[in-house]
């Protein structure tokens, strides 16, 4: 073994604190090293966005040269950026932990609009050169033009600071590794279970020789076993479609405590042009999870779709089922109906389960300078946002009990102050640790609309237990109808009128919901 180790990287402000990262855990466990800077196809070609490249490896290629050649011992890679096919003589032979693997939105704060999704301006020109980045951005928001963007991370910011750009997308790893000054700026984290990042994202891939098997073992001890799990169900994702760093292919593996299960999510456009199309699968043996998703994928089937649910143009649900041939009909079997508030009680936290809460709460105009807020969902949080305040904490999972849980740790004995509908289930209330802790306001009450005409479609959405029990007051579900909840509450009203076989979405969002409605569709 060559003594100090010759470290082969790309010369940007990223790939140098990776290697020097690298360095750092060498170090840990006695090996010195030192840096070779070598450039890159990627780094030379600068006005072509990578959908418009030739061939694979755009950032690897000539730092795998260098390591087949020996005259480096050791490559550093964003384990993203590589081809998921491994070059004959190479290994990955250990893999860093995992920087938080989402998207970030950096918006100019003049371009800044909390009433729209992401926070970001109707209408906004926005930077990316990723296919994958480009399509589902615009499933979320049609109306955004998209800008082709390259360079490192300093470059691409300071594009944006000078307009070039409304808003940019970058990896919130490069962010939180380089620590750049973003005072001037809005950032908005993009959850990765709703806007899928990249297969591999935030990981570090640490390559060598197949030969050195004495550097591998030393290599082992710095390697992140759950990591490399994870990382291995997304790049077979890659894999499995052949695609490369170009590809408009999301996938996001993690493993969830609670379920003991791990859980993967993926997205594939097309093209960066198209609408994406999305499953979600689980299973406590990891490597099923990517043939049974790209599966999933390949035998989707346009199909006709009923929700209960009212939904505008803007709808990210209605664009990418729409977009890739499905029939949509959207429709609330019920209304709403405002109750007065008479009196505030005074709470220290103040929690909303649905959208509908918090527009007949805030209509009211109360007085809440002194609260902080939580509530179920990503729509919920961003109607709250519309009022301009940010929830503290956001229930994502669609086990309301499980919700409920999670923000009983964090609320304490606190007062809950909780403005809900008439009739309400109080999962949430029921977890709480003391039972004079939950302060129950109803601020709407829900009525059943009257039809004679039914649905006709293969897969019925229903979004709340009301939609639910509404449907089986008007109508009954026809032979093959396939039925999907939104939470367990609705499934629980599901089944208490008959239903059996029900899906349930994995999250309380719209793109949980498109999920399930692909999945459903898969003839798998």
């Amino acid at each position: 073994m060559r003594n100090p180790l010759i470290i082969g990287t790309r010369g940007s402000d990223l790939a140098l604190w990776q290697a020097r990262h690298v360095q750092s855990l060498l170090a840990e466990i006695g090996l010195d090293s030192e840096l070779k800077i070598i450039k890159t196809q990627g780094d030379k070609i600068q006005n072509l966005s990578f959908d418009k490249m030739e061939g694979k490896g755009f950032f690897t290629k000539e730092i795998e040269e260098a390591l087949i050649n020996e005259e480096t011992d050791i490559a550093v890679h964003s384990h993203k950026d590589l081809p998921t096919e491994q070059t004959n003589g190479l290994i990955i032979a250990a893999v860093s932990s995992r920087e938080d693997p989402a998207e970030i939105l950096l918006i100019r704060k003049e371009c800044l609009d909390q009433g729209q999704k992401f926070g970001l301006k109707k209408n906004a020109v926005a930077g990316t050169s990723s296919a994958r980045r480009k399509a589902q951005l615009l499933a979320f928001r049609p109306d955004l033009t998209i800008k082709d963007l390259r360079g490192n991370v300093p470059t691409r910011i300071n594009k944006l600071i000078a307009g070039d750009y409304d808003a940019i997308l970058i990896a919130a790893a490069g962010i939180e590794r380089l620590q750049p000054d973003l005072g001037h700026l809005h950032t908005e984290r993009l959850d990765p279970r709703e806007f899928v990042p990249a297969p591999a994202q935030g990981v570090l891939a640490i390559q060598v020789r197949q030969k050195d098997t004495d550097l591998i073992k030393h290599l082992n001890k710095i390697n992140v076993k759950g990591s490399a799990v994870l990382t291995e169900i997304e790049r077979t994702v890659l894999n499995m479609f052949h695609g490369g760093c170009q590809m408009p292919v999301g996938a996001y593996a993690e493993f969830d405590d609670e379920k003991e299960m791990y859980c993967l999510r993926l997205s594939k456009a097309e093209a960066w042009d198209k609408m994406p199309v999305s499953v979600y699968v689980e299973s406590r043996d990891p490597m099923t999870l990517p043939v049974r998703a790209v599966e999933k994928v390949r035998h989707i089937k346009p199909c006709s779709v009923f929700i209960s649910r009212n939904l505008n143009d803007t709808s990210y649900l209605k664009n990418v089922l729409e977009g890739n041939g499905f029939h949509l009909e959207s429709r609330a079997l019920i209304e709403m109906k405002e109750v007065p508030i008479k009196d505030l009680p005074d709470a220290k936290w103040i929690f909303f389960s649905s959208k509908h809460a918090v527009k007949f709460f805030f209509s009211q105009n109360p007085d809440v300078s002194n609260a902080k807020f939580a509530c179920i969902g990503k729509s919920t949080a961003e109607s709250l946002r519309k009022h301009g305040v940010r929830a503290e904490f956001i229930g994502n999972s669609a086990d309301t009990r499980m919700t409920g849980k999670k923000f009983a740790a964090i609320a304490g004995r606190d007062k809950v102050l909780f403005p809900q509908a008439k009739d309400s289930l109080k999962t949430v209330q029921q977890q709480l640790v003391q039972k004079d802790q939950a302060v129950d306001l109803v601020v709407y009450e829900t009525l059943k609309k009257n039809s004679d005409v039914q649905p006709d479609a293969d897969i019925l959405v229903f979004t709340s237990p009301s939609n639910a029990d509404a449907w089986f007051e008007n109508y009954k579900l026809k032979e093959g109808q396939q039925c999907i909840a939104m939470g367990d509450a609705t499934a629980k009203a599901l089944n208490s009128h008959g239903v059996r076989m029900i899906s349930k979405t994995d999250s309380f969002d719209e793109a949980g919901l498109a999920r399930a409605v692909f999945n459903a569709s898969a003839r798998v």
